[in-house]
Order: C-alpha cells, then structure tokens, then sequence
C-alpha cells in the first residue's frame, strides 16, 4: 500500500525514510512544497479539488479550521481516537474542528520569556519578572537606567499576540452546530492590548517589525533585552545573535496571575488527512507514528526543531542537552512547564488568513500611533466577520 504526504519543514524526509524502513506494508512517498503561507496550502486546496490530493498534507493548527471549512478534509475521528490520550489535550483539540478529527499533531509551541540575563543582571534584576505586573517595572528600571535600552519590543506578529491573548483566557472563535462565534476583541484579549498600549504610550518598549533586521541589530547591541515568544523561536535568535552566546536565558513567560499559572501557545502543525484519502486508517497510523516514534522525534527535534506533541516525545533525550547559546541551560525544560499550562480551549477560525492579515496590519499601525491596540481588535473583528459572510458561513 502507498500513501502519499507533502508537507515543507526540513528533517521530514528522514521520518518518512525511517518510517518505509520499518513498515514494508505500507510505503509513504514524500513530496516536498512550498510553505504553506507561500503557496503550499493554495497547492493542497487545488489539488483536492482536482480530485488528486494526497492522503496526508502538513496543515498548521491556525489553518485546519479553513480547510475543514472548504471541505478539504476527511473525517478521522475514529481512527484518530485511541491515539488522543497520547497527546497534550491542547494539540489534540486543535487538531480538529467542531468536534470533528481531521488528524494528529507533530509539534507545539509553547511561549516563554528569551532574555539577556547578564544586561537583566546589570540593571539590578536579578530574576526574570514572574507576572506582566513584574515586567512592567522591571520595564520601567531599564528605560530609566538608559533611555536607549528596553525590557523587550511590541512587534506586528498576529500569532504572537494571538498566544498573548490565550494566556490570558481568550476565546476567538467557537462552534455550535453549524455555527461559528467570532470574538476577537473579547474581554481577555482587550486586557492584553491594554497592557502594551500601556507599555508603547509610555515609550517602555521598543516598536519594531517582528523578525526584522531591526530586532535583531538590537538584540545584539544590547538595546532590546527580552523576546515572549515560542520555543520555535530560541534557535533563531541564537543564529541572528551569534557574538552575544551564553548572555541568554529562558524563563517562564510572565502571567496574570501567579497563584494561576497559564501560558500560550504560537504555532504547532498536525498531519492532516486531506479530502479524498482512501485509506484513513493507514495515514493516521503513519501520522501517530511520525510523531511519536523515538527516532523520528529525535530527528524532528535536531533536524526540524519541534517541540514534540506526543506526551511521550518530552521525554526524548535530544530535549535535555545543555544549550551553549542559554549559558548552558536546559531550555526545553521551561518549555515543557509551559506546555502543561496552556488552555486546551483556545480555538482558531476558519478564516485566518484575512484575521491574522488584518491584526497584524492593525498591531503594526498601533505600534507606529496611527491606530490603537483597541481600535485594531475592532477591525480585526469587523474584517472576519465580513469574510466569513462573504463566504457564506452562518455566524451565531
């Protein structure tokens, strides 16, 4: 038997290479794509619709529920079921829709604080800030001690916020029956957007594109001491900021509310089963195996860098290494903690491209004074409901 599976992320072809070793029953045969935001996904989309899609196709968690609403997906459910125990809560559920499966997990991403311990150090604190409360202060200090140094930046990245938002409780998108809710300026998100528009009005942040050139040259110059993102995120600052190795540490990323710990999550990427597969049990069981096997794990982890979804892949050896880059800590620990806190009910919507387009453009024009956060979360709600009408789809 042959199945098909395209997908993007470097390291992939080894899984697939391994998984052929040892299963001669059943041979996957690999193709590689464009990224999915640069094309892959249009690929996927033509490609069920021309009726010659492939059994499997790597769908981040923030696009499966627009796949699932233009009808690209086949229903795993059940053969998707005796494997969910196996997983975080939070990456099973985001890998279905509207009590639907649509297949399994390979990586999360849950978020910390990146920072320069040494210049945290320098400008008496000792301790990363445990609460945003903390942060704030600790913000204040900084900018105080040099009016060119800031705790950290406000960037234009949509799921970074996003991940903001779910650590603090919020519900964007929800389902009931055949219909959506759509809440992106809900309260929880509205008390995020407060606390940055706070942190820009006061000048305590530096505004700059996320991943620019900018960010970077700061990070190295010792202007922009801290990064809240995911863990996807610590081996692409130890590449952009090579001469400043084992000034860094990760901690926890600060919360609301330290007697009720929670994190976020920005990014993660199930196998999906596309619409059409003609053998749903043997790709979900490929798709289990790609994601839990030791070898393959340790592969995805070195080659691809996830952070695996598999309850059993935290456990993998490749996660303990000491870091050189982190002053020789052990980072995935952090992350690991952080996994364990965030909220298995944060749901995406079936239209990200034009949400996540429309936050971003609003995070950005808030950031430069030409908008604020609040504003940009009432547009951002406005422009999703508009395309999700304009696509037909029955909003409660």
């Amino acid at each position: 038997m042959k199945i098909e599976f395209w997908g993007w992320a470097p390291g992939y072809e080894k899984s697939v290479e391994l998984f052929n070793a040892s299963h001669p029953g059943v041979q996957v045969t690999y193709s590689k794509i464009s990224p999915g935001s640069k094309g892959g996904y249009t690929k996927m989309l033509s490609a069920v619709k021309a009726g010659n899609a492939p059994c499997v196709g790597s769908v981040g968690f923030e696009t499966l529920p627009t796949f699932a609403a233009a009808g690209a997906l086949q229903d795993a459910t059940a053969a998707a079921a005796p494997f969910a125990k196996e997983y975080g809560a939070s990456a099973f559920a985001q890998s279905g829709v509207a009590g639907h499966t649509y297949g399994l997990p390979v990586d999360i991403a849950p978020m910390g604080l990146i920072y320069r311990k040494d210049l945290f150090a320098k400008y008496g604190i000792n301790e990363a800030p445990r609460t945003w409360e903390e942060y704030a202060a600790d913000a204040q200090v900084i900018h105080a001690a040099d009016p060119n140094a800031y705790i950290g930046y406000f960037g234009n990245d949509a799921y970074n916020f996003a991940g903001l938002a779910q650590q603090a409780g919020a519900k964007w998108f929800a389902t009931g029956g055949e219909k959506w809710t759509v809440d992106v300026n809900d309260a929880a998100t509205k008390k995020v957007a407060a606390f940055w528009q706070g942190l820009i009005d006061k000048k305590l942040v530096k505004v700059v594109p996320s991943f620019d050139t900018a960010l970077y040259k700061g990070m190295g110059e010792g202007t922009i001491l801290s990064d809240v993102n995911a863990v996807w995120d610590t081996p692409i600052l130890a590449d952009s900021v090579k001469q400043t190795s084992g000034n860094w540490a990760v901690a926890p990323m600060p919360v609301w509310d330290a007697a009720k710990p929670a994190s976020g999550n920005a990014g993660g990427t199930p196998n999906a089963v596309l619409k059409g597969c003609a053998h749903v049990k043997e790709a979900v069981e490929f798709a289990h195996w790609f994601g839990t096997d030791p070898a393959s794990v340790t592969n995805l982890i070195k080659e691809t860098g996830i952070y695996p979804a598999a309850l059993t892949g935290l456990d993998n050896p490749a996660l303990t290494e000491p870091n050189p880059f982190y002053g020789g800590q052990k980072i995935f620990d952090v992350f690991k903690a952080s996994a364990a806190q965030v909220d298995a009910g944060f749901q995406w919507g079936p239209v990200m491209t034009k949400t996540s387009g429309a936050l971003g453009d609003g995070l950005g024009k808030a950031g430069a004074g030409t908008t604020t956060l609040d504003a940009a979360l009432a547009d951002t709600q406005a422009q999703t409901l508009a395309e999700m009408k304009t696509q037909g789809m029955e909003i409660g």
